[in-house]
Order: C-alpha cells, then structure tokens, then sequence
C-alpha cells in the first residue's frame, strides 16, 4: 500500500507504495481502508521526537527495538474491510462506513492506506457527516472531552465512565476558541448547558461566536481580557491554545481548575529519562500548583487525549442531534501530506487540516 513514512525524526516524512498492510494480530483488531484522515499537533510534534522515550516502549514488541519507518496520524474515516474473530459488535460488519482513533503506542498511523486499530477505537461514521467531516472529529473531540469529564470530572463520576456528558449551569473559559479542540470543546460544553466564554484572535471572533460561545475576547487585547474577570471564577479554564500549566497563575482571574493539554510529562522523560523524568513531573506539577493556588485558588491539572468508547459515543450522540460539527481549516491531497504539515506547523487554524486519499 502507500503511506507516508518517518525514518527519522526531524527528517522529512517520505511516500512509499511499498508499505506492507498492516496485519490483524490480536482477535479484537480491525482493518480498514482510509478514506480520510488529518494531521494534529500531535503528528508534528512526534515527527520531532517528542514522546519517543515512552512511546516506542510501548510501540515495539518484545524483543524488537525496532522503531522506524513510522507511520503517523491519529484519526480517520473510511472502509472496515476485515476484523478479528472476537470482534462480535453487530454494528462493525464487513463494508461499513466507520470513523476511528489510533492510539498514541500503536505502530499503524492512518497517514496510509489502510490502518489497524482496536475495535474499542471504532465505530460506524455518523451520517450527519461527509468523510472530511468524520475525519474532524475524533482526536480533537476525545482530546476535549477527556479534559473536560476525566481530569476536569465536570458530569461528575458518570460524566467520566459513560457517555451521559453534564455540566449544565457550570462557567467555562476555553483558552483557543477557534483551533480543532477549542472549536469542538466550544459545542461540546454549549449542548450540556454550560456557560461559555473564549479566547481567539481578532479575525476568528465571529467565527467562535457562531460556535455558540456567549462571549468571546480577543487574547492579544489587555483590556478585552481584563473583561473576564466580569465572570471570574470560573469552574474549569480549558487551554487549549498551548498554554500550558506555567500560564495558569499569571491570569488576572480566578478559577477553580485549570486544565491544560500541553503538558510536559513525556518531554521531561524525553529529556531526563524515565526515572528523573518522573521526579521532574512531580516536581513541575506541584511548583506550578502551589504558585496557581496561592494567587487564582485553583488547581492546574494535565488533560490528555483519551480513546475511550464511551467518549466516542458521546460524540456520536452529539454529531447525530446535529450540536456537534467540525471546522475544516484546509483540504489536502494525500500526495500533498508535506503541505499539510507545513499548515500545521505555521499555526493560526481555523479548525482541522483534512486529507484525502
């Protein structure tokens, strides 16, 4: 098949038609044929190294320290063409249309034709949903969703173990409003009744607004951001521009949790290895904890992509009562895929870079 391929990190990514199609080897894998598929930060950052240390632990098989060529990409939509003998869901048959996830550690990204993953990372695409669409959705969702209901808890204990989401009546401040997580973090806390406020640039307000966001200020603008303190605390500050936890205490405004997704777990192991990295995480997290407590009386917390089934019903659920629809910032070719990270990696999105095969 043909895939994009990584030999090293930092180099450039590589098209190859000789890439062996991956293979179904545990009974709950599925095979699929790629239709669609983006690029995140996520990608970009990988192709750089980051996560190596632990991700390639997880990656190789026993015995096989094996880490290139790698194929990327974490997200897609297309064909189910094969499964394994213990997949017995009778929505995955043979020849469905399905959107999935491919976790972080697996070895087949979806910048190829075909991609395995586990059935637990697959289910039937929407019909609400073109293929660019379907291809939007999943990584960037999952990221808000495990941010705002497992490390924020904001539906409480069912919020983070089933699909029934919550937060009505809760105040939201999304940091990056107009990005892929912040725009689907944005529809997501607006279809459970939150209130929501965000951050973007200037060009992008009336776009974050036609999200359904009640009130949007321009980040580069200090009194505009002085404004928020109007609605300080707020019950979860969702960053979602990049941030990070060091930012939290330098807000003029109070909150009860601050939840980033640039965290520096796997950079600190890629610096300093796994025992010291450890030892440095522990270190970052209650530096920047004490500081943020201290001046804004809220907690930072670390959210992470999560590719839970129930997160993938909850969205499903959402894409099918029509409150949920990914932006697409731009449409590549998959012979194009350098481009693509090159949007990527130049910033300023409006929503998710699609590729199509």
């Amino acid at each position: 098949m043909r895939g994009w391929q990584l030999h090293n990190y930092g180099d450039e990514l590589q098209l190859s038609d000789k890439v062996k199609i991956p293979q179904i080897r545990n009974s709950q894998d599925c095979l699929v044929k790629v239709r669609t598929t983006s690029v995140n930060p996520i990608d970009v950052a990988m192709a750089r190294g980051y996560g190596a240390t632990v991700l390639n632990k997880l990656r190789c098989q026993p015995g096989d320290g094996i880490e290139f060529p790698l194929t990327l990409g974490r997200e897609f939509c297309g064909e189910l063409v094969q499964k394994g003998m213990g997949v017995t869901s009778k929505d995955l048959k043979q020849g469905t249309r399905v959107w999935g996830v491919v976790p972080l550690q697996s070895p087949y990204g979806a910048h190829a034709e075909y991609v395995s993953v586990p059935a637990s990372c697959l289910a039937p695409a929407p019909a609400e949903l073109d293929d660019s669409e379907a291809a939007s959705v999943l990584y960037a969702g999952l990221t808000a969703w495990s941010g705002l209901y497992i490390t924020g808890g904001l539906g409480g204990l069912c919020g983070a173990t089933t699909s029934s989401g919550g937060g009505s009546q809760k105040r939201i401040l999304v940091l990056g409003g107009s990005g892929g997580v912040g725009s689907l973090a944005i529809q997501i806390l607006k279809s459970q009744g939150a209130q929501v406020l965000a951050t973007c640039s200037e060009n992008a307000i009336e776009l974050v607004r036609c999200l359904g966001a009640d009130f949007v200020v321009d980040y580069s603008n200090p009194v505009a951001m002085e404004e928020l303190c109007n609605f300080a605390p707020f019950d979860i500050v969702l960053d979602c521009a990049g941030q990070g936890g060091q930012h939290a205490a330098e807000l003029k405004f109070d909150y009860r949790q601050y939840i980033t997704f640039s965290s520096p777990l796997l950079a600190n192991i890629d610096r300093n290895g796994l025992g010291f990295g450890a030892l440095q995480n522990l270190s970052d997290l209650v530096r920047t904890n004490v500081k943020s407590l201290t001046q804004r009386g809220g907690l930072v917390k670390w959210g992470f992509f999560s590719p839970a089934p129930h997160g993938i019903q909850f969205l499903q659920n959402l894409v099918q009562k029509r409150k949920l629809l990914p932006l697409i910032d731009t449409s590549f070719e998959f012979s194009e895929m350098p481009k693509a990270f090159e949007r990527m990696q130049n910033g300023h999105l409006r929503g998710k870079i699609v590729i199509k095969l």
